[in-house]
This record gives C-alpha cells, sequence and structure tokens, in this order.
C-alpha cells in the first residue's frame, strides 16, 4: 500500500543516492536536484490528505471486505433539530440502523435528539466538537482538545464515549493521524460519497448513490439537509429492491463502537 511511510522511504532514499553521488564525485549533482525528490512526493501527500479511502497517514475502515449484499447507511454534521427527528421517523419506520457522525457544538440544546438517536439503536460518532473550516490546520494538540471535548458532550448526555472517528471533509494529515492514536479513535471514512449537501436535484442525488452501490459499501450522507430527508424512505426502498440488506456500521466493520 502506498502510504507515508512508503513515500518517505522513497524520498529519503533517492536524496541519499544523490547525496552520495555528490560526496563520490561521480556525477556533479547540482544543490537543487536535492529538492527534486520532496517536489516528486508533495503530490503525494496532498493526495493522501484528500483521499481518506487511501488510508496514507492513518488506517481508514471505508468498506467491508464482504462480497454480502450488505451496506451501512452513515449521516455527518448533525443532530439538527427539524431534519434529524425526520431521518429518525424514516429510519424507524423501514427498521433501518445507522451511524451519526455528529458535531459537538450542535448536540448542546440537542440532548434529546442524541438520547433518541441511541435509544433508536443507532450508532453515535465524533465528527469533532467545532468542524471548524480551519480544523485541518489545528495543532495535534488543539485537534485533540476538540475531539475530547466532542466526546465529554456525548458523554454528559447519553454516558457513552465515542470510539468511531470521522475527519471533518474527509481530510487526513499527521497531525490527525496523531490525535486519533492519541486518543484511541477509529478512522471511519466511506466509498459512496452522495455529495447531498451540493445537490439540488433529488432523482440525481438517488441515481449517484444508487449507481454506486456494492457489497460491504458505506454511505455518507447528511442530516442536515432537507433534500437529504426528502430522499431518504425512496432512498432506502431502491437499496433494497436492489437485494440488499442494511447493517450499523460497527457491525458492519467489525469494530467496536464505543470505548
Amino acid at each position: 500500500m502506498l502510504n507515508k511511510r512508503a513515500v518517505n522511504i522513497i524520498c529519503i532514499s533517492a536524496i541519499l543516492v544523490l547525496l552520495v553521488l555528490r560526496i563520490t564525485g561521480r556525477y556533479a549533482v547540482p544543490v537543487w536536484m536535492f529538492l527534486l525528490p520532496v517536489l516528486l512526493c508533495l503530490p503525494f501527500y496532498v493526495w493522501g490528505a484528500a483521499n481518506i479511502r487511501s488510508g496514507f497517514f492513518i488506517q481508514t475502515f471505508c468498506n467491508a471486505d464482504t462480497a454480502e449484499k450488505v451496506v451501512a447507511l452513515s449521516f455527518d454534521d448533525g443532530p439538527h433539530t427539524e431534519l434529524t427527528p425526520q431521518i429518525l421517523d424514516v429510519l424507524a419506520t423501514h427498521k433501518v440502523p445507522a451511524a451519526f457522525f455528529c458535531i459537538g457544538k450542535n448536540i448542546e440544546g440537542n440532548n434529546h435528539l442524541l438520547q433518541r438517536i441511541h435509544a433508536d439503536g443507532h450508532v453515535i460518532g465524533n465528527h469533532t466538537y467545532s468542524h471548524d473550516y480551519w480544523f485541518d490546520v489545528y495543532s495535534r494538540r488543539k485537534m485533540e482538545e476538540d475531539m475530547e471535548k466532542m466526546d465529554s458532550v456525548t458523554i454528559n448526555a447519553t454516558g457513552l464515549q465515542p470510539r468511531l472517528f470521522r475527519p471533518p471533509y474527509g481530510v487526513t494529515n499527521p497531525n490527525l493521524a496523531g490525535a486519533i492514536r492519541s486518543g484511541n479513535y477509529l478512522a471511519i471514512g466511506w466509498n459512496i460519497r452522495s455529495m447531498d449537501t451540493v445537490a439540488q436535484d433529488a432523482d440525481r442525488l438517488l441515481q449517484r448513490v444508487m449507481n454506486g452501490l456494492r457489497p460491504g459499501a458505506v454511505i455518507l450522507l447528511h442530516d442536515t439537509q432537507e433534500i437529504t430527508a426528502g430522499i431518504l424512505a425512496q432512498l432506502i426502498e431502491g437499496i433494497h429492491k436492489k437485494g440488499y440488506r442494511f447493517e450499523r456500521i460497527d457491525k458492519m466493520l467489525n469494530v467496536p463502537a464505543y470505548v
């Protein structure tokens, strides 16, 4: 697997080769050429940061390795005062379990929604407290504090400490990888991104998810989007018609949901 360690080894090895050639005098290696391995490796770092499925900086669970026609629903960014209850109603009607990766600041004042999520049999995950636009450039310690704050409000509301963590915007980097390891979290991604946060057409949104269906898929949705609440029942029915069943994400991925 192409990951941070492998890229670092390649980069350092290339620099060492250039250094040996320069010291021995076998080739006149100009100083600027020592920057070349770094520049060539930089795109891999950018790709690894932006692609949560790459596992470049840390192992991420994005789908289950199975041939069974089973999928998991996940919702990010809630709880939302109006839309989360609507989504929970649909899930209850169709007896479908899901995962809710919640933002801590959205829990405050909505403790009852978090309690209902748990009571309805869904799993609660950590999606940071702030979900700040600049979260990805936080120091490792500031990331840890933000994630711990989300845990605290969840524990206060439900008595549960999430083990599953979904990075904001799906971006990973060395600081976040360190914070995830330090907090003993499991990084959870997806392999079907609905793009419901920018979707304008319900039919196209449905088709996008349906086209991506495959055994063991993790579907990314948001319980903060009106269009998602509106198409959810139809999406569930369509997935069932394709012969798939729904499993809660922790069970499908075979990982512990809570500490």
